[in-house]
């Protein structure tokens, strides 16, 4: 199909004639500014569309997520109990899962680890991953347990609580013997979370993938995602997420988390930095409505956040997550520029601030055309 540009005044337009399916027989038109604005939509269009048909970048680098992958069902509407709610949505969800969508959807390149129950839930999520450009090669399927599921408490302000139900769920039977380590082996950052610390044999899995991980050169990322209901005590819980710590040289944290593993009630940069540890490049402190502080070897600061209507906060975090990493694979050296990493931290945060506009995490998930129309409006 062949196009053509008229000039107009000060537009030009971009004349499509009718293609040779009769039921699309009109022919359209396009309006830009200049032949350059007309390049940099086309080009935007067409990073999309290749993310959203599953064809990720051949040339970008691999980020692998591993850990869990569920449903959540959703409330339909916000601010009461499970048990008044009317209704649920279904929806896919998981946090390393989140992450590696999230990559995918912003043009990177992405895997899961982990495991799944052969049953039609665990089917429906590969499926999801798959139909979204993630590569699947590291999901196992267990035939005697079931895929997790969660159902999510939405309060008022789009903020949420989590019920389970994993006793025990195919993701906490992921054996270290399951591993695709060429996979593994294949990444440039390996990202992970802590409720794959919580029992065995998923623990030893994870500490062995990110063991194959880190002797084959990948960033290790690490974002604790504390789900307190989930593990024995409080106590475990931050022994078991401290324990890896000083392995991950990228770390995100919530100022809930930042409190729980620290103590403080007071969320501040002294609090922050008593979690760092010298193999650290970034540590991240997200702080909902207020964006992020950020703290690196050589400086700190913060970024603010976006003003929108927060209808389900599930996801925010790992959109966050995703959109960081996926700026940072193949380009370690935003880490040490003040001025780059802000950038990058506020079109991070762009996409958290997108994902809590809709209901459910994947689903909310923002393609690089959603966010950058969201900075445009926002600038």
């Amino acid at each position: 199909m062949q196009g053509r540009f008229c000039r107009g005044g000060d537009q030009y337009c971009l004349y499509i004639p009718p293609p040779p399916n009769p039921k699309l027989s009109s022919p359209s038109s396009l309006l830009f500014s200049s032949p350059l604005q007309f390049l940099a939509n086309f080009l935007l269009s067409e990073s999309e569309m290749a993310a959203s048909n599953g064809v990720v970048k051949e040339d970008g680098g691999l980020i692998v997520s591993f850990g869990e992958m569920l449903i959540d069902f959703v409330p339909t509407v916000s601010g009461v109990s499970l048990a008044e709610a009317p209704g649920f949505l279904k929806a896919p969800g998981g946090a390393p899962a989140n992450v590696a969508i999230a990559v995918s959807r912003l043009g990177g390149k992405s895997a899961f680890v982990g495991k799944l129950g052969d049953d039609e839930f665990g089917h429906m999520l590969a499926g999801i991953l798959k139909e979204n450009g993630v590569c699947g090669e590291g999901i196992n399927f267990d035939k005697g347990a079931r895929t997790a599921l969660a159902f999510v408490t939405l309060k008022a302000d789009g903020d949420r609580e989590f019920m389970f139900y994993r006793n025990p769920s195919a993701d906490m039977l992921l054996t270290p013997d399951e591993l695709n380590l060429e996979l593994i082996r294949s990444a440039k950052v390996f990202h992970y979370g802590s409720i794959s610390l919580i029992v065995e044999p998923c623990r030893s899995a994870h500490l062995k993938a990110m063991e194959v991980a880190k002797d084959a050169g990948a960033l290790l990322s690490y974002d604790p995602n504390l789900r307190l209901p989930l593990w024995p005590s409080p106590e475990e819980a931050r022994e078991q997420i401290m324990s890896i710590w000083d392995k991950a040289e990228v770390i995100k944290v919530s100022d809930n988390e930042l409190e729980f593993l620290t103590g403080c009630e007071k969320i501040d940069d002294e609090a922050a930095m008593s979690l760092w540890h010298p193999n650290l490049k970034l540590l991240l402190v997200t702080l909902g409505d207020k964006g992020c502080n950020y703290y690196t070897k050589n400086f700190h600061g913060t970024v603010g956040a976006f003003a929108v209507k927060a209808v389900d906060t599930t996801g925010a975090g790992d959109s966050f997550v995703g959109a960081l990493l996926t700026k940072i694979v193949d380009d370690h050296s935003v880490l040490e520029d003040e001025g780059k990493l802000k950038e990058l931290l506020r079109y991070a945060c762009a996409c958290g601030a997108i994902t809590t506009t809709k209901k459910g995490a994947i689903p909310a998930l923002p393609t690089v055309s959603e966010v950058h129309g969201f900075l445009k409006e926002h600038c």
